[in-house]
């Protein structure tokens, strides 16, 4: 039981911070938009992997082969996702 907690704290945790580095952090040149709610993502094939409560929010985890995004819930129609590799 406590190595639940402390593995979905951890995740919480990275969750979070990756979150915030990429919905911020997608800006160079180079960089592709990711697409902006979950159901772009679930649109492009990508499936929810895990979800994780951030206090009145949730961070869902989409993967879709090797490629992963972190979404910020809010409500169904209030979602911002970001690409975490």
């Amino acid at each position: 039981m406590i190595t639940r907690l402390a593995l979905a704290t951890f995740i919480s945790v990275v969750a979070s911070s990756a979150l915030a580095e990429t919905l911020g952090g997608n800006t160079g040149k180079n960089a592709p938009l990711p697409p902006s709610t979950m159901k772009d993502l679930l649109k492009q094939g990508y499936e929810i992997k895990s979800a994780i409560p951030n206090g009145e929010k949730f961070v869902i985890f989409m993967q879709k082969e090797q490629s992963a995004y972190a979404c910020e819930f809010v409500s169904v129609t209030n979602t911002k996702c970001g690409a975490i590799n």
